[in-house]
Order: structure tokens, then sequence, then C-alpha cells
């Protein structure tokens, strides 16, 4: 058969890092990503980009960790190049605090960011309300410029870009031999995934450039990350909420929780409010599916429902969605052949 043309759905960090990885490992094949929205009006231009993972429930943890590990490897030598700064990537040490031990003391995914350990009783002055913490560095992504970045890399190798709008994966049957979804919230009503919903996040983008090390609060709802030019305060987590519009209070209740972990923050100045609808379901959606209509057979790969987590999984769940991509090729290319027979 002719080149393989395989049709990207989504422009979030999870459809663009799909969309090189299956260039880098099916570099006979034409793709092109389709989005009607690209940075910066993505949610993972909200995202705040820290690698600290999310536990998916029904996930299994080897998957996950092997995702996170993947992603980490990535991202740390990306951060040891000259493009890092371009790329919006860099290390960042600091805390992550608990008010009561938690019952897994050791993450599961402790051993792949740098120097974890627990807080010294020393550090954890620092923090009186809490009485448990680790301490460990990991890296961060600035979100926009890492997505331009991405898109850059898609260009060079050939990828093509376009602005468009897909309401039904059909639609695309007769252009492309394999569609890849990676709508994100989208997906939802793309493909009718009652399992997948949206988790509201608020979040606050701020300058402080004193603050230098990450907090983050066991609970995953109060966080201050800081990135290379503006500090993201959050956040929240409002599930089934729909709203895009910034809350007044919210903004508020996000800023005295951050200043009680970081009381400097008082001082941050030009705050802007952002919000993003995570798309969450159990476990991320990453499989094979050949959809068909009277006898017409449609190849889709599914990779979305990161949730919270996407940035820390991104490039381990785009690898596992390229070689699903790749299986999918191979099958044609097996039938076209036998049609041939």
């Amino acid at each position: 058969m002719a080149a393989p043309k395989v049709a990207v759905v989504g422009a979030g960090v999870v459809g663009l890092s799909t969309a090189l990885c299956i260039a880098e490992t099916c570099p006979s094949c034409s793709v092109t990503v389709l989005s009607d929205q690209f940075s910066p009006n993505t949610t993972s231009d909200v995202a705040a980009g820290m690698l600290i993972p999310h536990t998916y429930p029904a996930t299994p943890i080897h998957a996950q960790k092997q995702w996170f590990k993947e992603t980490f490897t990535y991202l740390f030598a990306i951060s040891n190049s000259a493009e890092a700064s371009e790329a919006g990537i860099h290390l960042v040490s600091g805390w992550q605090v608990f008010k009561n031990t938690p019952k897994e003391e050791l993450p599961f995914w402790s051993d792949v960011v740098l120097g974890f350990r627990s807080m010294s009783e020393a550090e954890l002055q620092k923090f009186p309300q809490h009485q448990f913490g680790q301490a460990f560095t990991t890296l961060k992504c600035d979100c926009p410029p890492y997505l331009l970045w991405l898109e850059r890399r898609l260009k060079a190798t050939g990828i093509q870009i376009c602005t468009r709008k897909v309401a039904d994966l059909w639609e695309l049957h007769g252009e492309y031999n394999v569609v890849v979804n990676c709508a994100g919230i989208g997906a939802q009503q793309l493909v009718g995934d009652k399992k997948l919903f949206p988790v509201r996040g608020q979040v606050l983008k701020v300058h402080a450039p004193w603050v230098k090390n990450f907090i983050r609060d066991g609970d995953g709802l109060t966080y201050i990350y800081p990135g290379i030019h503006r500090v993201t305060l959050g956040g929240t987590r409002e599930k089934e909420n729909w709203s895009l519009s910034p809350d007044p209070g919210t903004t508020k209740d996000i800023f005295d929780r951050c200043c009680s972990l970081e009381p400097s923050l008082r001082g941050a100045q030009d705050i802007k409010v952002k919000v993003g609808l995570r798309p969450s379901r159990q476990s991320v959606r990453l499989e094979r599916e050949v959809l068909s209509q009277g006898g017409v057979k449609l190849p889709v790969v599914h990779n979305y429902g990161h949730g919270a987590g996407g940035f820390s999984v991104h490039r381990g769940t785009a690898k596992e969605a390229a070689r699903l991509v790749g299986e999918c090729i191979a099958a044609l290319q097996g039938s076209s052949s036998r049609a041939r027979l």
C-alpha cells in the first residue's frame, strides 16, 4: 500500500506528543494533526506541568510507572540540552507535605524523581500545620512554550497541522487509514464516552520570582509550582463542573491557601486566573478499536482521559499509542497483501 495516512485528533500535550512519536516510530507514515484549538487555547496551556504523578485507580501501577519513567527520561534529556529554555523545561526541588502521615510513605514513583527522601524535623518547621513530608527534585514544564516547541518539532518532521473541527471520526474515513483520538474532554461527545467527565481546575499564574521551591499539600489541592517566568498557584478539583469562567471567591481561596504554605506570596504581583477542564476517567483510555459501518472498517487508536496527570505521563502514553498505530498499519498492510494474492 502507499504511505499510510494517519490523522491525530487533538492538539494538547497528548495529541502533539502522540503525533511526534508516530512520526519517529513509523517514518514512512504521513501524519496530520487535526484540531479546532491550538496553544494557547488548549486545556494543556492551563496545566502546571509538574511531573508528580496522579494515580489512576483502574490502570495497573506498573503501566503508570513505565509511562512516568519514559516521560521523565525524555524531559530530563531536554532539560540537559541547549533547547531547555525554549522548551520551557527545568528541574525544580521542593516539598510535598502532609497533615497526617500517609499510608504510603514511598509512592510508586519515588525512585524515578531525583533524591527522594523524608523531610527532616528542621525542614518541617517551615510547615507548622504539617507533620510529615517528602523532599525531592522533579521536572517542571512551562506548558505554552513546550506546546509551541512540540509544534515546531512536528513541522520540522514534515507533519501537517490543520485547524479543523472533527465532529465524528467517520468523517475521516477515506482520507486517512488510521485515526488517533487524543481529543481530551472532547472525546465525551466525539466517541460518546460516558466514563469521561470534566474535573474543573482553576489556577493563578503570578509574578513571584523569589519563590524557587515547589510546595505541594499531600491532598493535591493546594500547590505552589515555580516556572521559568511565573509561579502557578492552585487549585481546585471540581467534578462535573463545565464552567470555564474564573470564580473570584475561588481565586481568593486559592491565594489564601497558598499564602498559608508560603507567606511571602502576599507580595506576588500581576495575578492572572486560568481555568481548564481536566479530561478524567478511572483509567486512561489507551487501546485499539476497529469501527465498522456497512462492511467498511476504520482502525482507531484512543489515547485520552489523562485527567490531572497528563504532563506526568504524556510521552509514555504517546509511545504506547504509536506502537498501537504500528500494529494497525501492519494489519492493514497484511490485509492489502492478502487481497493482492
